[in-house]
């Protein structure tokens, strides 16, 4: 009767453990009669296990609705097919439309992305970093605002590393990015043919790479064009952009040059709600073209970053590291001006 009763539990536990949500890899070995390394070694796709024991471990898995943890699945395969990403602000369109062309490249290959923000903070970035390199297959870093000495650190780990608009001499790592400069000297080269010779350049971060690049494209073409040109502290955010305008109109500008789309509407909406239009007063240029761009009234006038390029052509150089070979470094991405509405002749 003993023995009946044991086969009775034995089997009410394995019925359990069917119904179950939440089968571990000591159930599936339990019900095939064999080892969890077994079990770890033919749900990971392993070599040298024998056919026999391949049809137990599918057959228990199967019934138990098992479904192996992915980071204990990579582990024993040597691959999570994962790619981390951390962007400084998942509110800004830009990031989104580079992650998602990156993600679209990516999944080809069978790989998918983990999204972090970092908020644009430097710790938070750099620690977030840390915490992914070991749950990830590779780290793309998105206009990354950590120091020399954080990026060298990240270059040091065996985590294949890839940088996004952040070109960082020094540093070993792969980077992709667009033109900033000759976008920027054709933007300010427009505007002085509007007749505009006081400009006002909105900034971004003044932690961001792209900063300091657009600012200084706004110079050397101010100079060239003998163009009056002030930088006004921002952010690259709405918010940003409208605080920006009183300082700006202070310094009697007539055009503005913002670093980037976000900060250039909230511009607009700062000069009409001090009773000015655009561009009959003040002509307002962003960068990055994000959709609401041409939808909005007047439609700005950008520069067209290569989005979908800049997200492929990460995804590219994070393969070829996958793989082991070494990435060819690649120019800068062309961006280009275009012209719409928001922009028009200097007020005299």
């Amino acid at each position: 009767m003993t023995g009946d009763a044991d086969e009775v539990r034995k089997t009410v536990k394995r019925r359990r453990a069917r119904t179950s949500s939440k089968a571990t890899i000591d159930v599936v070995a339990h019900e095939a009669g064999v080892s969890t390394a077994t079990v770890s070694r033919v749900l990971s796709g392993s070599t040298g296990v024998s056919t026999e024991l391949v049809d137990r471990v599918q057959r228990a898995a199967r019934a138990l609705s098992y479904q192996p943890n992915g980071a204990a699945r990579g582990l024993a395969s040597g691959s999570l097919r994962s790619l981390g990403v951390i962007v400084p602000d998942l509110g800004n369109a830009y990031f989104f439309d580079v992650v998602k062309a990156m993600h679209r490249a990516a999944l080809l290959d069978g790989y998918r992305l983990m999204i972090a923000d970092s908020d644009g903070e430097v710790d938070t970035e750099l620690s977030t970093a840390r915490d992914l390199l070991g749950q990830v297959d590779g780290l793309v870093l998105m206009s990354p605002r950590m120091t020399t000495t954080g990026l060298k650190e990240l270059a040091g780990q065996s985590t294949p590393v890839v940088l996004i608009n952040r070109v960082e001499l020094g540093v070993d790592l792969p980077m992709v990015a667009a033109d900033n400069v000759t976008a920027i000297m054709d933007l300010c080269a427009h505007l002085g043919g509007l007749g505009h010779r006081r400009i006002a350049y909105l900034a971004g971060s003044e932690l961001a790479w792209q900063n300091r690049e657009r600012w200084s494209a706004v110079q050397t073409a101010a100079k060239l064009l003998g163009i009056d040109a002030v930088s006004v502290p921002g952010d690259g955010t709405i918010e940003g952009g409208h605080a920006a305008v009183s300082e700006a109109l202070a310094r009697d500008r007539t055009a503005l040059v913002c670093f980037n789309d976000l900060s250039a509407l909230g511009a607009v909406s700062a000069l009409r709600d001090l009773g000015l239009t655009v561009p009959g007063d003040v002509s307002v240029s962003g960068f990055d073209d994000i959709d609401i761009a041409r939808h909005v009234n007047p439609r700005l006038t950008t520069v067209v970053s290569p989005k979908a390029e800049i997200g492929a052509r990460a995804w590219e150089a994070m393969r070829t590291l996958l793989a082991g070979e070494t990435v060819v470094s690649s120019p800068a991405l062309p961006a280009h001006l275009l012209i719409r509405d928001s922009t028009g002749p200097a007020r005299t």
